[in-house]
């Protein structure tokens, strides 16, 4: 499984980037929007610049040809822009469409599995199941990855299943458990992930005992 980065802030990114673990980034409009930063271009092309690996960008219109219209122009910013088109009749339509000349669709905001069929057969490179999104409502969001992984192996589909709405750190294990490609985790969960207590006390205990060495010489 690999680890994606789930947010616009650049220094959060740049420092994801330093543990040589994230080998991609996603973004939506909130995300930006939380940041300030109104030029999204400039945003995705510094992002580019840290992190050589898929970048995630969405789509703000609505109606196909739009859709497409902004696809194209969101995919000629940096050959890692993957864009973003939300799950509906349109997003399909243009998913179709856009994958048929070979630009990349995240096919995002998931939460069936006929959802995400329909994306693989339009030909979306990776579906995005929200599984915090799906707890939230009292649904097991995690199942929903683990059924859309045995189906694409099932038939073969070359779709990657990108675990989205990660909220914390047994998040990103049961996502590994169920064979997801990928799990897009923000910033926070990814620090929570690298630290255990019981690490914390070995390493300050190896510190004090050669302390108590070094002392004596």
């Amino acid at each position: 499984m690999r680890i994606f980065l789930d947010t616009a802030n650049i220094e959060e990114i740049r420092e994801a980037g330093k543990l040589g673990v994230v080998s991609g980034v996603t973004t939506n409009p909130s995300l930006v929007a939380k940041e300030e930063r109104a030029d999204l271009k400039a945003v995705i092309q510094e992002i580019s610049s840290i992190i050589d690996g898929p970048i995630s960008a969405e789509v703000l219109s609505t109606e196909p040809e739009a859709m497409i219209t902004e696809a194209k122009e969101l995919s000629s910013w940096s050959p890692n822009v993957v864009v973003k088109i939300p799950v509906s009749a349109k997003g399909l339509e243009a998913t179709s469409a856009l994958s048929k000349e070979g630009i990349k669709v995240n096919f995002t905001l998931c939460f069936s599995l006929n959802q995400a069929i329909l994306g693989a057969l339009a030909g979306a490179k990776y579906v995005s199941p929200f599984v915090g999104r799906l707890d939230d409502v009292g649904h097991d969001g995690m199942q929903l990855v683990a059924e859309i992984v045995k189906v694409f192996q099932l038939y073969d589909f070359s779709t990657e299943v990108i675990a989205a709405s990660i909220r914390h750190p047994l998040h990103c294990i049961a996502a590994a458990k169920a064979g997801a490609h990928i799990a897009t985790v923000p910033y926070p969960v990814l620090i929570q992930m690298i630290r255990h207590p019981l690490t914390d006390v070995g390493v300050a205990r190896f510190a004090q005992d050669w302390q108590r060495v070094a002392s004596r010489i």
